[in-house]
């Protein structure tokens, strides 16, 4: 069966729930520092004086966050493998290869899991660092504006420091940059470049098993919602490996002792990456390409625009700061204003699934549990 990052992507939400799960204790952790005794005259002087055991208690949240993060990557890594090799010996077996399928059984998986696994713990191994910095610069931020809001004459002290940690609850950790330049929160950063690993793992697999099998060209599926990216590459044939360039090749008919069929090649995997496919969140997938007998895939219907998934995205975001803003609230009045913008974006993604064709994710509109 074809294969895509999408094979793989459940598993990189899972370890994107630790961080987001981490996040949020860490928010519960400042908001419950901050609220006790707040209407103390020595609440200023208490917070900072209490620095020392908050700064603690979160190098404890983070310490327990990367040793399970750890494990958690380097499951997920194997497991995307695992159904890459498993994608690859079920269409092989289809394509009534199944004989060469079974010759092929045997590679070794441990050395590329180790070696992908390792990559992104290196990765995302700033972020960890990043996250104390980050949350302590928050509730040093939000003691010293409620401090001076009195003196100033424009809030009170519960209004300043909820309108401070508003702002840090509705951000998140933040900060992280890729490659392209591009910004993104803990939660975004982290399943994006978990998303990017375990998709290559499982792509790795399926077209190494193809390899080993004497597959040598895939193709790429036509997708819905595709960005202008990975566009170019829908429907085209690529060299499992070797070098990029367009190239007509004349090859034999798989099926068919004696008979050649021309092939019309766009390039190599290795190049269709470097131009875009299968970036974060590519729906495209490649399957065995057999010269004569393999048909271009039918396009799936298109549910919406590229513009419009990215829109849904966007809402799905929002819904979650909203409710990070719902869980840092320092009395009723900040939680029921919180838990109404909620709503509204919710009915904003009612209202964008209702005008399309594409499903709602309710699954991306949650908060990961508390640690």
């Amino acid at each position: 069966m074809p294969v895509s990052p999408s094979t793989a992507e459940d598993l990189a939400a899972a370890v994107a729930d630790l961080y987001e799960a981490a996040e949020g204790t860490l928010l519960a952790r400042i908001q419950q520092a901050l609220a006790a005794d707040i209407d103390s005259p020595m609440w200023v002087a208490q917070k900072l004086a209490a620095v020392g055991n908050l700064q603690a208690a979160i190098q404890e949240v983070i310490d327990a966050l990367q040793l399970d993060a750890s494990g958690a990557i380097h499951q997920a890594v194997a497991e995307a493998y695992e159904r890459g090799q498993q994608a690859a010996v079920a269409e092989l077996g289809a394509l009534a290869v199944g004989q060469a399928a079974a010759a092929a059984s045997a590679l070794p998986a441990a050395p590329a899991v180790d070696r992908l696994a390792q990559a992104l713990i290196a990765d995302t191994g700033p972020v960890h660092l990043r996250i104390l910095r980050v949350t302590m610069d928050a509730y040093r931020d939000v003691v010293a504006r409620a401090a001076a809001a009195p003196l100033l004459g424009a809030q009170t002290r519960r209004q300043a420091a909820q309108t401070a940690l508003d702002r840090f609850a509705a951000r998140g950790i933040t900060g992280f940059v890729d490659q392209r330049g591009r910004s993104w929160d803990m939660r975004s950063y982290v399943e994006m470049a978990t998303r990017s690993v375990v998709g290559r793992a499982a792509v790795d697999a399926h077209t190494d098993r193809l390899g080993a099998a004497g597959v040598e060209l895939v193709m790429v599926s036509e997708a819905p919602e595709e960005c202008p990216l990975c566009r170019k590459w829908e429907g085209k044939i690529l060299t499992r490996a070797g070098a990029p360039g367009e190239r007509t090749l004349r090859l034999e008919h798989a099926v068919r002792d004696g008979e050649t069929v021309t092939v019309e090649v766009a390039g190599s995997l290795t190049e269709a990456r470097g131009g875009g496919l299968f970036h974060p969140n590519c729906r495209h997938d490649v399957l065995a390409y057999l010269p004569g007998v393999t048909r271009r895939p039918p396009a799936t219907p298109a549910r919406g625009t590229y513009e419009q998934s990215q829109k849904q995205r966007y809402l799905e975001r929002q819904i979650r700061a909203w409710k990070r803003r719902e869980a840092a609230g320092l009395d009723e009045q900040a939680v029921r204003a919180a838990r109404t913008r909620v709503r509204e974006y919710q009915a904003r993604v009612r209202e964008l699934v209702a005008e399309t064709a594409m499903p709602r994710k309710s699954h991306r509109e949650q908060l990961a549990g508390a640690r």
